[in-house]
């Protein structure tokens, strides 16, 4: 597949001539080139890998790809000319005397309603004759309407139609009532709004943009808000925004100075102010805007994500007044929902097929009817009522059984007691559980717990672990003991004085209990104001903390600092306190804070200690970044390769001393860059750069993330299973290449080939080349080298990759995620599964066949978009090998038997047609086709999907079985023609053995050939039954007294004088026998000559 297909220069990539490499490519000549015309393109940077094309869905006819695409391109085009997309633009907010200008904004309702009143049964209809099985049967129902072609009672086809549609508005009909009533819950909800009238309670829905909300502590935030007020003293307060970004940890939020400051929450009222919010965007990661006052004491702030209340975050701490700025459609949760594609299983697509052929025989068998018939006469009337005739080849429970199965196979997973907590959020796909052969996973929380535990702390000269950690005790107490600190705190100048280790122990464990955004949370959580800064100390000491943090890294080195002697004990929006280990607390002043960005990959923190003035800026991240900061050293880059090697994760910490007018200089600088509208981020992001140069590089630390609970025997049950498993992370390579060994994805007869960090064209074919001749190799591969390989040799580097027992993929985007998942999908045409545990995960989840997500640390956003939440990753392993197994197998089985139910009734259909001079006359009366689909055969062919072929206890000692379902043998077309052949045998020996045994009226033949079919389906449900369960037994005897009641009551259809004579008996069972016994045998010899892989086991 030419790497141009995905690759268009319209997409923003940049042309290269290819002439200027002529000298270079004349020795690639290994592999074909991907490119063969004179100019190749070069991908920009913010491009994906892979540009998203259309493909002709599997069982799809091209005719039928492209009349749907000529369709959906009209209209397409009339949607646009219809409904232009709406342009967002910025707003001036105005608070106080300030007038709000007349421009309207979006009502502040919730609204997940699919339907409304008038669109509620279009909608439902549509939905439902999209899919080619419903709308075969409307027009066939439909034409009983005309009377020439009517071949029986409207109820015949109206009947099961109907109770379809009927069963499927109703569940329609729920789900959407139940969005309804959440919907209004969320909409009348009360909040506080202050007005010139006081406090007034108004509902959610009645909030426009410009209020002024008081939000109480653990009230949802019912808008977008720019923070004002709190009742913290501090002018800050925590949110939760688990239900926004995933993230469990609280987050801290600044009050704007100037509304803070003001006495009471009634002299916004007074005031004339404005705050200027930019155009809403998806983004809830940042904010531009400014606050500006009026009158006597003018003011201007900027304003970040930091003075932000975004809607559906909830206040932790205080409560919170704001002002709405978006609402409705424009506040960021509404724009970051979108609809999740619809996923449709393997299976499905391949009963559609099955179903498109079914159509055709009907067809043709319809046509073989009128060649022998004759053409004569108004033919096209007879034509269509065979094709009516013979329509139950096709059965419209074909979907409601499938659809059924698939409720329960969901709710068997998730009442199993053995992968407890797993919520089946799509139960349109269990299937594909049972089909996987490519897994894809992240590392950290998913097959690690995300727990950090501290491990090392590296001066360069020296390394502590928690083993030595009595030594860094002994250090800090020592430099603590130094006349109160005077002597090792004056000590600290940035002059090229060799320092003792004592001194460097205290530098650096200081920087690490001050450097980072934790805070500490007491029990109580209330202090009075009388308490001295000393007394507040002592009584924390006695209380237990629990620190608040975004990263659990941070927590994890302050955990550490607390254990050594060093201890945090408060922390608010301008002050930090430490408790040293002789009992003397430490104060420090926040100046700045610059947090951490994944764009950044550091931290930074600007501080000055009370007692000396001293101003030192400290700064803490990866160490590919920090490398090019800190000052020239000769052991930093080979240590960090140590402590990766090991599996540790690693920061780099370092830091600067300021003096007053250097940092004044800056502080101007960086406020002109804050309160810039244009390119904001930009302009402060370059400031602070040039306070990031030639820092003191002060230690290193490395942090373990423990491996989740039996990992390694889940990895290597799914490799057994025949699952290539992808490993894709942000982590550095080393990290990633330990814990792939840790962990046993890479087993031990295994060799790790890492792919060499390549830039161009040259580089990769020569990086191929020797990946080609690695045999049995994992790979290791970096984000940047896989998106030149993919560049140029796409197509290449997808059929090497896919030949190595496991990949593993380090500094990986979440857009690289998503974009690998879709490459396996175009390329290699198998089932993915994507697994995660972050946010980070969701595009990658979304993109994949089946998505698992895992309720973890980093919140539940993952399990949220998934289709299948965990609780840990071990549990995939039951629920692929088991749960998987049985609902493909169940399912298959299923549709096959349902196909079998309508063939064989067709067949006698067609048998019973020839024999009366191909007259187009129904066999049996229109209750009793009606009843053979329902009453007298649901339950006992339902009853198939509590059918297994192993217990879960061998499917979990012998994920081999797991091979042979991806080979998709269950239900293949030699299977669908197999038992074609049976429905022909067993309809073609009832009809024709009845007119053998042929007596004195027409209502005999009836009789008995309708008692052979009943029987003939309730005994090949029984062969066809591999285990069985009391629910099987009771749904086959309760259909068979059913029939038998029906017999008695029924003597409109049925004569009951014959019913009762010995010769009806001896008929219908020397039929039933002569159909059902011959493929009795041929299934004991086929098991005993040629046995199936799992009959080994058992």
């Amino acid at each position: 597949m030419p790497a141009r297909s995905f690759f268009s220069p319209k997409s923003g990539y940049r042309r290269v001539s290819q002439k200027s490499h002529s000298s270079e490519d004349d020795s690639l000549d290994e592999i074909p080139l991907m490119i063969s015309s004179d100019e190749v393109y070069i991908m920009g940077e913010n491009e994906s890998l892979v540009k998203p094309r259309r493909q002709r869905p599997i069982g799809q006819s091209r005719l039928e790809y492209w009349c749907s695409s000529i369709f959906s391109s009209c209209c397409q085009c009339c949607v646009r000319c219809c409904c232009k997309k709406k342009e967002y633009k910025p707003r001036t907010v105005p608070i106080g005397l300030t007038r709000l200008s007349e421009e309207k904004y979006p009502k502040n309702v919730v609204r997940n309603q699919k339907y409304s009143v008038i669109t509620f049964l279009p909608k439902v209809l549509f939905d439902q004759f999209r899919f080619f099985l419903n709308l075969y049967f409307l027009i066939m129902s439909s034409s009983q309407f005309i009377k020439e072609i009517r071949i029986g009672h409207l109820y015949t086809y109206w009947g099961p139609l109907g109770f379809v549609l009927f069963v499927t508005m109703c569940r329609e009909a729920v789900d959407d009532f139940r969005r309804y009533r959440r919907d209004k819950e969320a909409n009348s909800q009360q909040f506080k709004m202050l007005t010139n009238s006081g406090v007034v309670r108004v509902p959610s829905s009645s909030i426009k943009v410009g209020d002024l909300v008081i939000v109480e502590k653990d009230q949802r935030v019912p808008a977008d808000m720019v923070l004002l007020r709190t009742t913290e003293k501090t002018g800050s307060c925590f949110i939760r925004t688990d239900q926004l970004d995933g993230e469990t940890d609280w987050k801290l939020r600044l009050a704007v100075h100037d509304s803070q400051s003001l006495l009471s929450n009634a002299d916004l009222l007074d005031i004339q102010a404005e705050v200027y919010a930019e155009a809403p965007q998806k983004d809830i990661h940042s904010f531009v805007g400014t606050y500006r006052r009026k009158g006597e004491t003018d003011a201007e702030e900027p304003l970040s994500i930091e003075n932000t209340l975004w809607a559906n975050t909830v206040v932790a701490s205080g409560t919170a007044l704001g002002v709405v700025v978006y609402t409705g459609g424009e506040s960021r949760s509404v724009m970051n929902t979108s609809q999740p594609q619809s996923k449709v299983g393997l299976l499905d697509l391949e009963i559609n097929t099955l179903t498109k052929v079914l159509f055709s025989a009907v067809v043709v068998l319809a046509v073989v009817m009128m060649v022998l018939k004759g053409w004569g006469g108004p033919w096209y009337r007879y034509l269509f009522r065979f094709v009516l005739l013979f329509s139950y080849i096709i059965p419209i429970s074909l979907r409601v059984n499938l659809d059924m199965g698939k409720a329960v196979y969901s709710w068997l997973i998730t009442r199993d007691k053995a992968i407890e907590g797993t919520v089946v959020r799509s139960t349109t796909i269990p299937e594909e559980l049972g089909r996987i052969s490519y897994l894809l996973t992240d590392k950290t929380g998913t097959l690690t717990q995300n727990e950090m535990v501290f491990k090392k702390l590296h001066l360069g000269t020296v390394a502590f672990s928690p083993e030595t950690s009595d030594e860094v005790i002994a250090h800090l107490k020592t430099a603590f003991s130094q006349s109160q600190l005077s002597g090792s705190q004056q000590s600290r100048q940035a002059t090229p004085v060799r320092r003792t280790v004592v001194t460097r122990v205290l530098e650096a464990v200081q920087a690490l209990a001050l450097c980072h955004n934790v805070t500490p949370v007491y029990e109580d959580g209330e202090r009075t104001e009388e308490m001295s800064a000393q007394a507040e100390a002592d009584q924390q000491s006695q209380q237990q903390v629990v620190y608040q943090a975004s990263s659990p890294d941070e927590v994890a080195l302050v955990s550490w600092t607390e254990s050594v002697g060093l201890t945090l004990v408060k922390r608010d929006i301008n002050s930090m306190q430490l408790r040293a280990p002789n009992g003397a607390t430490l104060s420090y002043t926040i100046i700045q804070i610059f947090p951490f960005t994944s764009e950044s990959k550091r931290m930074g923190i600007i501080l000055k200690e009370d007692d000396s003035g001293e101003i030192v800026f400290y700064l803490k991240g990866a160490d590919v970044v920090m490398q090019s900061i800190v000052q020239y050293n000769d052991w930093l880059e080979e240590e960090c390769g140590n402590l990766a090697r090991e599996g540790l994760r690693t920061l780099v910490v370092a830091r600067k001393v300021l003096t007053e007018e250097h940092y004044q200089e800056f502080q101007s600088r960086y406020h002109q860059a804050k309160m810039s509208v244009q390119d904001r981020n930009l302009k402060v992001q370059a400031v602070v750069e040039s306070l990031e140069r030639d820092m003191e590089l002060l230690c290193m630390t490395g942090v373990e993330d423990r491996l989740q609970d039996n990992v390694r025997p889940t990895l290597e049950m799914l490799r057994n299973a025949g699952i290539k498993i992808w490993m894709l992370t942000g982590d550095k390579l080393e990290t990633a290449t330990c814990i792939a060994k840790s962990s046993k994805l890479v087993s031990r007869s295994q060799d790790i080939y890492t792919f060499k960090k390549v830039t161009g064209r040259t580089e990769a074919h020569l990086e191929l080349n020797n990946l080609r001749r690695k045999q049995d190799n994992a790979l290791v591969i970096t984000g940047d080298s896989l998106q030149v390989c993919l560049e140029y040799y796409e197509h290449e580097f997808v059929e090497l990759a896919c030949q190595c027992p496991c990949v593993v993929v380090c500094r990986c985007s979440p857009t690289q995620k998503a974009d690998i998942v879709n490459l396996l999908k175009v390329h290699t045409g198998k089932r993915t599964c994507a697994i995660g545990d972050g946010g980070n995960d969701v595009s990658m989840i979304q993109a994949a066949h089946a998505g698992i997500g895992i309720v973890g640390k980093e919140g539940k956003q993952a399990s949220m978009a998934a289709d299948f939440s965990i609780n840990q990753f071990s549990y995939i392993g039951r629920l692929l090998m088991v749960h998987g197994r049985d609902s493909y197998k169940r399912s298959a089985a299923l549709g096959q038997f349902v196909i079998h139910r309508g063939l064989i009734i067709s067949t006698m259909q067609a048998v019973f047609c020839s024999v009366f001079y191909f007259a187009s006359i129904t066999l049996f009366p229109g209750f009793l086709m009606v009843g053979y689909s329902t009453v007298y055969t649901t339950w006992p062919v339902f009853s198939l999907v509590l059918d297994k072929d192993v217990s879960p206890e061998t499917a979990l000692m012998y994920p081999e079985l797991y091979k042979d379902l991806t080979k998709g043998r269950s239900l293949s077309f030699k299977s669908f023609f197999l038992w074609v052949l049976i429905s022909l045998y067993q309809g073609g020996i009832i009809m024709y053995g009845a007119f053998l045994l042929f007596e004195d009226d027409f209502i005999h033949v009836v009789a008995i050939t309708f008692t052979s079919l009943i029987l003939t389906e309730l005994i090949m449900v029984a062969l066809t039954i591999r285990t069985w369960h009391w629910l099987m037994v009771i749904a086959e005897l309760g259909s068979l007294v059913v029939y038998i009641a029906s017999l008695v009551v029924l003597r409109n259809y049925f004569d009951p004088i014959f019913l009762g004579t010995w010769s009806f008996f001896w008929k219908f069972l020397v039929i039933t026998a002569v159909s059902c016994i011959p493929l009795y045998i041929a299934k004991f010899l086929r098991k005993k000559f040629s046995p199936p892989v799992y009959a080994k086991l058992t």
